[in-house]
């Protein structure tokens, strides 16, 4: 999943913002560089579940269809959505700080 963020940057196909990949699920937040945000869900979706099947996990679905979303529409609000997001794993209780998380990153480091 992490890879997946990485080249969608490196593709230049949206920004990441910030994210953190859950045990069952992902919080992201992209700023759209080109295409729609249903492309971008399918593409990372379904390469995500390639290589999850390539590395040998069964290949049952990994993904629910469709996704949430949520416009953002103050820059202001960003930095606070940003640290909404990277705070799951504490609200989920799988850790007591967020650094003890791998499987998360933000531009506002």
């Amino acid at each position: 999943m992490v890879n997946e963020f990485r080249r969608v940057q490196e593709q230049e196909i949206a920004d990441s913002l910030a994210w953190v990949v859950m045990p069952d699920h992902f919080h992201w937040l992209v700023t759209l560089r080109k295409g729609s945000l249903g492309m971008l869900m399918r593409k990372v979706k379904s390469r995500s579940a390639l290589s999850l099947m390539r590395l040998g996990h069964t290949p049952q679905q990994v993904w629910q269809k469709g996704y949430h979303d949520r416009a953002i529409r103050r820059e202001e609000d960003l930095q606070s959505v940003a640290r909404y997001i990277v705070a799951n794993p504490l609200r989920a209780g799988l850790v007591q700080r967020i650094g003890d998380y791998p499987l998360w990153d933000a531009v506002w480091l």
